[in-house]
């Protein structure tokens, strides 16, 4: 570790102030395969900071913006699971400096705005869920071949070097292995958090995770720590169904086994005693199942996975009108700045084992290959390093 530090100490006198040169893997447009570029990543401004990057996960959001499912600009440098180290800071930056450990925020946390203010808020301000593209002062620090680039949430991972708002970046303990606790910068903390801090997830109460990726495995994980006494994992693809026993279902199923709805299946199943269900695939006909399959009175549905752009989403009110809860949540409901360093601290502590989450390690230039593996259901995470 001491000699991670010095090498960076040693990089940030020759690049501090300046305009770095680095490999980053840009996509030009919707559609089309990574190209790993050259990029000019300019220097940070007032209240920036820039990073440069460790270890970055491979997740489904990023693979959104490929398809055309989620809103971006392009060119784009996407990415926003990593770990990294703080290279430089603007002026005006107080709460990081050269040197630090760090995660960069998908989602910020400015602790200015009314969603900051409030204990159960999060959804900062500053989020750039609609594709801006750009940092706070509303331009881009990267360029290729003369064009501008445009940022990814706030975060652009999927490069050398990256620059940040302050309220986008959490400084974490040095300690920290980058290619595990980057997944605290997404995957991870938006399933725990959903049932920990989103769901409240009570003590013996049976629980339904509809959807086993990451995101899902990472909600099994904190339903297990909020001391759930039946985990029932869902997925059409029974290979998922060991490692989601690995890490806390206590059963599965496969919607194909029977003819009847899965929301009768799981009643017959449970006495009619699910008390939480949350939907990690992003299907609006799963949302609906999901909602359906909690206690018709007192059950609580939690919506983790990204819905589709441009979609609309027609349901029963019935469901709503009987008592149940339906509520979505960005990040498992987390604060960013807040709560990540928190997580990293107990992970440290082996409070949880994100080992089981990470099928693959990749060198950076791998990653078409990285996400081939996430597209043919072959990885649950990839962690890319550089």
């Amino acid at each position: 570790m001491f000699a991670e530090i010095q090498i960076q100490d040693k990089d940030r006198m020759g690049t501090a102030g300046k305009v770095i040169k680095c490999k980053a893997a840009v996509l030009w447009e919707q559609k089309q395969p990574f190209s790993i570029e050259e990029i000019e990543v300019a220097p940070p401004k007032t209240k920036e900071v820039h990073i440069k990057i460790l270890a970055t996960g491979i997740c489904r959001t990023d693979d959104h913006v490929i398809k055309g499912t989620m809103v971006s600009k392009f060119p784009v440098i996407v990415g926003h699971e990593a770990t990294g180290i703080v290279e430089s800071i603007g002026e005006g930056v107080t709460t990081v400096k050269p040197g630090d450990k760090v995660i960069p925020l998908f989602l910020p946390q400015c602790r200015e705005c009314n969603a900051c203010r409030n204990p159960d808020g999060n959804l900062c301000i500053r989020s750039d869920i609609t594709g801006r593209g750009v940092l706070a002062d509303g331009t881009t620090r990267f360029t290729c071949k003369g064009k501008p680039v445009h940022h990814f949430m706030n975060t652009s991972t999927f490069t050398e070097y990256t620059v940040v708002d302050e309220s986008s970046v959490a400084k974490i303990d040095d300690a920290a292995p980058p290619e595990k606790v980057c997944l605290i910068g997404c995957g991870f903390s938006t399933g725990y958090g959903a049932a920990v801090k989103t769901g409240k997830v009570k003590p013996g109460s049976t629980c339904v995770v509809f959807g086993l990726g990451g995101v899902g495995l990472s909600v099994i994980m904190g339903c297990k720590s909020a001391g759930a006494s039946r985990i029932i994992g869902i997925d059409l693809n029974k290979d998922k169904f060991e490692k989601a026993m690995a890490v806390g279902a206590t059963e599965c199923i496969s919607p194909k086994d029977s003819t009847k709805p899965i929301s009768e299946v799981l009643s017959e199943m449970t006495g009619n005693n699910v008390g939480y269900t949350f939907e990690v695939i992003g299907h609006l006909e799963t949302m609906i199942d999901a909602l359906a399959s909690c206690h018709m009175n007192y059950g609580t549905s939690v919506v983790v996975g990204v819905p589709p752009s441009a979609k609309m989403l027609t349901y029963d009110p019935m469901l709503l009108f009987t008592g149940r809860t339906w509520k979505g949540c960005v990040f498992g409901g987390l604060k960013s700045r807040d709560d990540v360093p928190k997580l990293v601290t107990e992970f440290l502590a082996k409070k949880f084992d994100l080992d089981q989450l990470i099928t693959h390690v990749l060198p950076f230039k791998k990653i078409s290959e990285g996400f081939e593996l996430l597209n043919s259901g072959q990885s649950i995470r990839t962690v890319l390093t550089f």
